[in-house]
């Protein structure tokens, strides 16, 4: 691998897991140390993340860009559709083998798992049933959009309520899957959806002040927030 895809790895990984939190500056220079590497490989690892719109320029410094509720409204809205083609697809596709599979990735998350545990499988259920959907496009749709809300979604399951949730309206979308109810099972992915973008939004509503009290930015104003 190369030392510009090293540095783009680690550096997208501290920004999606918040270990570079929201608004945080960086030097060109502080980068070059922090990974051992020349200016050229920092550039072109920086230029792609300014590209998938993890990071922004400010004057000759970057910053790690803000969490925008417009942005994950708008993501939420385009990730609606592709939910619902995925399991419908899923429930004409998949096996038992491959709901089972899925089933024991969710069991993992029991009381007392790490939260970085529950992030992970949260989004690898949606990837997971995006590729029983056997569309390739779907699957890579569905992951960039989870990637893109990756941030947001640390903040979800901060709380073991919202956890807690999360994993119930999993388990009600495969069980649909089992039974191929494609329909409900679409409405029940669409239903997941909006839940999550309600309580994602009202939450970085709601909290603003403790964001940015942790040195988070949080910018925009979520229109969907209490609507529900």
């Amino acid at each position: 691998m190369s030392q510009m895809l090293q540095i783009y790895d680690q550096l997208r990984e501290m920004i999606l897991s918040l270990d570079l939190g929201p608004g945080e500056r960086m030097t060109e220079r502080w980068l070059e140390a922090r990974f051992q590497g020349s200016r050229t490989p920092v550039r072109a690892a920086l230029a792609r993340l300014e590209g998938e719109g993890l990071v922004q320029r400010e004057g000759r410094a970057w910053i790690v860009a803000p969490i925008d509720l417009r942005e994950l409204e708008a993501l939420e809205e385009f990730r609606e559709p592709l939910e619902a083609m995925a399991v419908r697809l899923a429930c004409a596709r998949a096996g038992e083998a491959d709901v089972a599979a899925i089933e024991a990735m969710l069991d993992a998350c029991q009381p007392g798992v790490k939260r970085e545990e529950w992030h992970r499988v949260g989004t690898d259920f949606h990837v997971e049933i995006a590729r029983l959907s056997g569309n390739p496009f779907l699957v890579r749709a569905i992951e960039g959009v989870m990637a893109l809300l990756s941030r947001a979604r640390w903040l979800e399951v901060w709380t073991e309520p919202s956890r807690e949730q999360a994993w119930a309206e999993h388990r009600r979308i495969l069980a649909l899957i089992r039974q191929k109810r494609a329909e409900e099972a679409a409405a029940e992915a669409v239903r997941h959806v909006r839940d999550t973008r309600d309580r994602l939004l009202r939450s970085l509503n709601e909290d603003r002040r403790g964001l940015r009290a942790r040195g988070f930015a949080v910018v925009g104003a979520g229109a969907g927030a209490g609507a529900r």
